[in-house]
């Protein structure tokens, strides 16, 4: 007998061209593109239920088939295999196939033999969707992703703002976690994990992201590259990282399946509701969260929290005492000033650092700097912007000895430009408490002259000493404007004013 299958169309087409026209079993075979042993199968099984040619009117290709493969009924006297439980069983930690079928075997001694026993479990897998056979085991893995999310509305406008979808999906109970956030950038990611955790009371031992940014700054099939933040996370609560491979959809089909039924279940209730706020939305999607982690599964009867309780979380990570501090990660180079920048505020490293690369790594209330990975030193964090917190210590005994550029070399140097520029940078650094503190401004003006006319620098100068605007931003301005030629000709005398222009005590603030 064949072992071919085909649609019952072709069946009966085959029994037509047989048994209707009289063509032989080579040139139905050919005619419909089956093989000769596929023919002669179904006219051996035509003939034996006894059918004749042409079928009655009445007969249905549901009738037809059931007449054509009818089954034996053979009593069956082995044990059945109880497919659910071995689902479940084989989510936990260490359990194998093989020891299931051991204590199977000691239950039922005239049950399956191991060989027999593991084609039904696989065949009984593949009644399953993709993302429910996965063989998970509990506590190891939680898949986390975003979505499209609902419209929340500006409080007393009608403007809508779009929001998105966090979720994320428990591997061996299917447990979902859903929340509301304002974009997919790296602090609302963050957020939505450490909120994830306090929801269920535990961490996982892997998190499986897709290779967006807030993930993966770095995506590669075999080696991607972290965020430092979301390692950061992964520290703090214990568990690794594993990127789901590019253009691999099944490696996130868990995740996947989980934002789809988040949003059939909980947005599509929600998408006539009118939310003013993020706290508002993520009270609603919480609450259905719950309910939907206690509707009982079809296949397996249990609901997905008893299910999470029994395999994921008895398994899984305990949550750490301290919550965990956001942190943002940034690489800067010393500049000769021996600061760094961060968020337009200076911060200063020991003088023996100058032009070394360090990364910068900040909270709300500290800034850390490290150098191939150790610590260097810590500063409190500071939201003034263009100000510098500098520590005497890391100052050099001797600039004339140490620094590449002293102050005085730069007057020196500015002085080359003009009288107006060396005046100009002068004053900007008399003006700072520490002269280093005005390096970079200094330096920028003095740039600026590299390939201008000459005598153009210092009248954009001496225009912006007028106004005792004392920074590099209104020098580079006024050569914008070409209002430096204004000099030349003695067109301004006297400064102009304007209500759109800033007035000395704007440049004299500190």
């Amino acid at each position: 007998m064949a072992n071919e299958r085909i649609p019952m169309r072709k069946i009966k087409e085959t029994l037509r061209l047989r048994f209707g026209l009289g063509l032989s079993q080579r040139q139905t075979a050919r005619s419909i593109h089956i093989s000769r042993s596929a023919v002669q199968e179904y006219e051996d099984r035509f003939k034996a239920a006894s059918l004749a040619w042409p079928l009655p009117e009445t007969m249905d290709d549901a009738a037809l088939e059931a007449l054509l493969f009818r089954k034996e009924h053979k009593e069956n006297p082995r044990p059945a295999v109880p497919f659910e439980y071995l689902a479940k069983e084989m989510k936990r930690p260490n359990v194998t196939l093989s020891l299931l079928w051991e204590e199977y075997k000691q239950a039922h001694p005239d049950g399956y033999q191991y060989s027999q026993f593991s084609r039904l479990y696989h065949d009984y897998q593949r009644t399953l969707s993709y993302s429910m056979r996965q063989d998970h085991k509990g506590g190891e893995k939680l898949f986390v992703d975003f979505g499209e999310g609902l419209w929340i509305r500006e409080p007393g406008t009608e403007v809508l703002i779009p929001t998105k979808l966090f979720v994320a999906v428990w591997g061996a109970s299917s447990y979902l976690f859903a929340r509301a956030t304002a974009g997919e950038d790296l602090r609302s990611w963050i957020d939505a994990h450490v909120k994830c955790f306090e929801f269920c009371g535990c961490a996982p031992h892997a998190a499986v992201p897709d290779n967006l940014k807030a993930a993966v700054t770095k995506s590669c099939r075999y080696e991607p590259t972290l965020n430092p933040s979301y390692s950061d996370l992964a520290a703090h609560y214990g568990f690794c990282v594993l990127p789901a491979r590019p253009r691999r959809p099944k490696d996130k089909a868990k995740v996947e399946n989980g934002v789809l039924l988040a949003k059939r279940w909980i947005l599509a209730r929600l998408r006539n509701q009118t939310f003013e706020s993020l706290k508002a939305l993520n009270e609603a999607i919480e609450e259905l969260v719950i309910k939907f982690n206690e509707r009982p599964l079809r296949r397996l009867g249990v609901s997905r929290t008893a299910l999470f309780l029994e395999l994921d979380k008895s398994n899984a990570l305990p949550l750490p005492e301290q919550p965990f501090e956001f942190a943002v990660w940034k690489k800067a180079r010393v500049g000769i000033n021996y600061h760094v920048e961060f968020e337009k505020h200076f911060y200063s490293v020991p003088y023996t650092l100058i032009h070394r690369e360090l990364e910068i790594r900040a909270t709300a209330t500290l800034v850390q700097l490290f150098k191939d990975g150790q610590r260097v030193l810590t500063h409190p964090r500071s939201f003034r912007e263009h100000a510098y917190t500098t520590r005497k210590e890391h100052m050099p005994p001797s600039h004339q000895k140490h620094l590449e550029w002293p102050p005085e070399r730069i007057v020196e140097w500015a002085g080359k430009y003009g009288t107006s520029v060396k005046v100009l940078v002068e004053k900007i650094m008399a003006a700072r408490s520490f002269p280093e503190h005005a390096y970079r401004s200094c330096l920028g003006i003095i740039r600026l002259g590299k390939h201008l006319e000459p005598g153009r620098l210092d009248n954009a100068c001496k225009r912006a000493l007028s106004y005792s605007a004392l920074n590099y931003t209104s020098v580079k301005r006024i050569l914008e404007n070409g209002l430096d030629r204004q000099i030349e000709s003695g067109a301004a005398s006297t400064p102009v004013r304007h209500e759109n222009l800033r007035g000395p005590e704007y440049y004299n603030r500190g």
